[in-house]
Order: C-alpha cells, then sequence, then structure tokens
C-alpha cells in the first residue's frame, strides 16, 4: 500500500516503513503525527484519488530525529567588479518513519 500526501508545500509518496526526511514540524523525536492532507491512496489495481484530498485519508508516521541538512554554499561572484559575496545555509528538517496509512 501507498500514498501521496502533502505536507510543508510539497507532496510526498510513501509506503509503509519507509524513512523519510521533511520539513521541520513542532513535535519532538519519539511523538506519533497524522497527516491528514492525503491526495492518493494505492493498493494494488485500486486506487483511491482525492479532489483535493482524499475523504477519511490518514497517514501516520513516528518522528525519529530533528537535525540540520549540509550545509550549502551560495556565492555571489561578479568578475573584475570587486564584487564577491559567500553565504551558508543548513536547512532544518524532521526525520520520521512511515507507521500506517489508511483510506476511508
Amino acid at each position: 500500500m501507498f500514498a501521496v500526501f502533502e505536507s510543508g508545500g510539497k507532496q510526498h509518496r510513501v509506503v509503509e516503513g519507509e524513512v523519510i526526511r521533511l520539513e521541520k514540524l513542532v513535535c519532538e523525536p519519539g511523538d506519533n503525527v497524522t497527516f491528514e492532507k492525503v491526495m492518493l491512496v494505492g493498493e494494488g489495481d485500486k486506487v483511491s484519488v482525492g479532489a483535493p484530498y482524499v475523504d477519511g485519508g490518514k497517514v501516520t508516521a513516528e518522528v525519529l530525529a530533528q537535525a540540520k541538512h549540509k550545509k550549502i554554499k551560495v556565492l555571489k561572484f561578479h568578475r573584475r567588479k570587486n564584487y564577491l559575496r559567500k553565504q551558508g545555509h543548513r536547512q532544518l528538517y524532521t526525520e520520521v518513519k512511515i507507521t500506517g496509512i489508511s483510506a476511508a
């Protein structure tokens, strides 16, 4: 069984038992979270598509960690113009393990 749900303005396709990284959620490691904005649920040949969301569709997950991604370097440079700007960024994320998928 698989599902497509929305979290943090992005869509994620998941199966039960999968570990994924989402935009930072307000929760602690060990908490259980439920995602109600499920757009599609499929099992074999049977697929439920929502308009925009499946009624009664739920994806439950367990929070494993709150952390930061690797640092990316942002560099702006104009040659021969004495222009150089350096900046770094580390995006926060929440790592979750999908524990259950259900449809109405």
